[in-house]
């Protein structure tokens, strides 16, 4: 038997109940992504309680499903988004957009300064590009740059600085182009600094914010301008293994926000993903076959690693360990038994669980894969092998 990752509080009920309703009453239609937006909900609270006066921005790669979006739209401050595409998904929503990527078209630089859009820039010849179609518009761009800061946020799951990087402007470089900015009559609205993502220790955290207020200050003071605002970027990360701990974020705001007189007329922003969504998520999966092999039991699913590749261990994890893995529509006494539990793919990678103790399932029963509210259907391949697309819905 192999450990799983810690189910969220939320979800510890037996039977599993998502937003109180049953799972034989969501589960119209198998496979299944269930968001629970009052989980979503107190973690924003969570958030505002932490860092007072702090905006707070979504970041759309996370989870960009459309109900989900309109239903935080009133709950944060601005969406940040990396495509055109899902430019589109948060136009109408209201809020302050930002938008950043290092391989932006030319045509998403036209819709981004029609729709009065930060652009985070990423290189200087992606400002030169922004400056030109700006011009030819007619129209006065919001610009913002992207730092790659030489340092990088320690422990972080994917590592965003201290290194030569595709993604933002080299810090040394960045007044130059602060200044070229303003020379041209542009907006500035100042600096994304990002060093890394999905980081569970909070003193690293700490560091890293440190070191972006002391870069922040260092790149005003060479640009002679103060940024109207600084975004600090996120990298708070959630327990998705076994032995992993819940971020203690009010140890972070406690730290951060005496910081910040640093730099008087700026704003600051917090740009958060899978902490807001990623525990709101259940993925559930109807069992078509119990098998055993060599002494063995499988439970065989609907879905798999298609609609969600990172409980696979096939999104950028090294080691393979389970995530937390339920028998949904099981009873508090059952039985229990050793079992993997594995999709409907062609390909020994299609596991979404390896050797856990779970209660005793079969054919009709469903499977729950927590921490499934970030990077998953999206960042999954749904249309691998030809089977259906997945139904979502918010609760």
């Amino acid at each position: 038997m192999k450990p799983m990752g810690t189910i969220p509080l939320e979800f510890q009920s037996v039977p599993l109940v998502i937003g109180g309703r049953s799972v034989a009453e969501l589960l119209t239609s198998s496979p299944l992504f269930v968001y629970d937006m009052a989980v979503v909900g107190s973690r924003i609270a969570r958030f505002r309680s932490a860092f007072p006066g702090i905006d707070l921005h979504y970041a759309v790669k996370a989870n960009p499903f459309a109900p989900l979006l309109a239903a935080m739209a009133p709950l944060v401050d601005g969406f940040d988004v990396a495509s055109a595409g899902e430019l589109a998904r948060v136009a109408e929503l209201g809020k302050a957009v930002s938008f950043a990527g290092p391989g932006k078209a030319d045509a998403e630089l036209d819709a981004a300064i029609a729709a009065g859009v930060t652009i985070n820039l990423e290189s200087e010849n992606e400002a030169d590009r922004a400056l030109a179609i700006a011009e030819r518009r007619g129209e006065t761009p919001r610009l913002a740059i992207r730092v790659n800061p030489e340092f990088e946020l320690r422990g972080s799951g994917m590592r965003m600085g201290g290194r030569a990087s595709p993604f933002g402007v080299d810090a040394e470089r960045v007044p130059a182009l602060v200044k070229r900015i303003l020379a041209a009559g542009a907006e500035w609205h100042g600096f994304h600094i990002f060093a890394g993502s999905q980081a569970l220790d909070p003193a690293a955290i700490i560091d890293s914010q440190a070191h972006t207020l002391d870069l922040a200050v260092r790149l005003a003071e060479t640009a002679g301008a103060s940024p109207p605002l600084v975004n600090l970027g996120g990298g708070f990360g959630i327990p998705y293994f076994p032995g992993e701990q819940v971020l203690d974020i009010e140890a972070i705001g406690a730290a951060l926000t005496p910081s910040l007189g640093v730099l008087p007329n700026t704003r600051f922003a917090i740009e958060l993903g899978r902490w807001l969504v990623g525990e709101a998520g259940v993925y559930l999966t109807r069992i078509v076959d119990r098998k055993e092999s060599r002494g063995e039991i499988f439970l065989v699913c609907d879905g798999g690693l298609n609609h969600q590749l990172a409980a696979t261990g096939n999104l950028g994890t090294v080691v393979r360990r389970n995530y937390p893995v339920a028998v949904a529509t099981a009873a508090s006494d059952a039985p229990r038994e050793t079992v993997s539990v594995v999709g409907p793919l062609c390909t020994p990678l299609d596991r979404l669980a390896d050797q856990v103790e779970l209660p005793v399932a079969g054919p009709g029963d469903v499977i729950a894969i927590f921490m499934a509210g970030a990077y998953g259907l999206t960042a999954s391949p749904w249309e691998f092998l030809g089977h259906s697309r997945p139904a979502e819905i918010l609760v």
